[in-house]
């Protein structure tokens, strides 16, 4: 039991990487970004590579496959910020596909459907992280640096134009804003975290393949950015524990057949979206949650 509760920390840490990352576009900018798990898996394929065909260290791959990823991300701009909406959705999903059928086709580099195995686990001076207390700590390191950045990119100057771009990007446009140049910026932060996260999870599973970046894993991560509430990073954290924890894992417990537990998953994570979006449309801890309880603790203190 210790060691199941420290892999769901693990993923947990993951998890978190990936939906904080990816909220830096949907929440805080007004990106609907469906790419992101393309640079989750360019992220853990080029660590992958480095470290079983070159012999590269762990760091050496984490690094670079942040920044091929962010690289990717970077030319992603181009086509589709100018996008806005359904139409940056549809264009952003459309290069996951691409990505998806690279990764099954091109065999003589990723080996198609047989995925990558014998990834090697992590090394910093001489120490291995092989064991499942030392690999949870160089998760919760990551994601916690993950988390300290975007938090300091998201109050800084630089984010109040994110969000001003979010809110209304032609009066962003009229105050002198390049907001090309904002979005192109944040879809390369955000790919690059993205890829650490796909170092972090191929490294630790030790074995990828194009199943674990399907599609499917897409709408997964933006359901929890959606439930935990765009635009707070806070919140970010929230839906990764209860659409990656909360809500899957007690079904591994059930006495029943997988095909109907497979099912029954998808239909609570249906039921949560459904009941989110009419009870609360701003998520669980929504920008503005922590601000509404400070003014309404002071309303009642003023008024006591």
């Amino acid at each position: 039991m210790n060691a199941y509760v420290i892999h769901l920390f693990i993923m947990l840490c993951i998890y978190i990487v990936l939906t904080t990352s990816m909220n830096l576009a949907v929440g805080f900018t007004g990106l609907i970004n469906l790419g992101h798990i393309a640079f989750y898996a360019i992220g853990a394929y080029t660590s992958a590579l480095l470290a079983v065909k070159l012999g590269l260290p762990f760091w050496v791959g984490l690094l670079a496959g942040g920044c091929m990823a962010a690289f990717f991300g970077y030319l992603l701009s181009f086509p589709t910020v100018r996008l806005k909406g359904d139409y940056l959705a549809i264009g952003t999903l459309g290069f996951s596909i691409i990505l998806e059928a690279v990764l099954k086709n091109w065999t003589s580099l990723t080996r198609g459907p047989l995925g990558i195995p014998g990834i090697p686990k992590p090394e910093l001076f001489g120490l291995t992280f092989s064991s499942l207390e030392l690999y949870a700590i160089l998760a919760f390191t990551l994601a916690l640096i993950t988390f300290t950045v975007l938090k300091i990119v998201t109050v800084s100057p630089f984010g109040r134009v994110m969000k001003a771009v979010r809110d209304d990007e032609v009066a962003a446009k009229t105050l002198g804003k390049n907001t090309f140049r904002v979005k192109a910026k944040v879809l390369t932060l955000s790919a690059f975290f993205a890829g650490v996260a796909g170092s972090l999870y191929a490294h630790y599973i030790t074995f990828i393949d194009p199943t674990s970046f399907a599609i499917t894993e897409t709408i997964l991560i933006f359901s929890m950015v959606l439930v935990g509430g765009t635009g707070s990073l806070w919140g970010s954290i929230a839906g990764a524990f209860v659409i990656g924890i909360l809500l899957p894992e007690p079904l591994r417990f059930l006495d029943l057949p997988s095909s109907i537990v497979g099912g029954m998953r998808q239909a609570l994570y249906a039921l949560l979206m459904i009941l989110v979006i009419m009870k609360r449309p701003q998520g669980l801890i929504g920008e503005d949650t922590f601000h509404s309880m400070w003014h309404n603790v002071k309303r009642r203190f003023k008024f006591a």
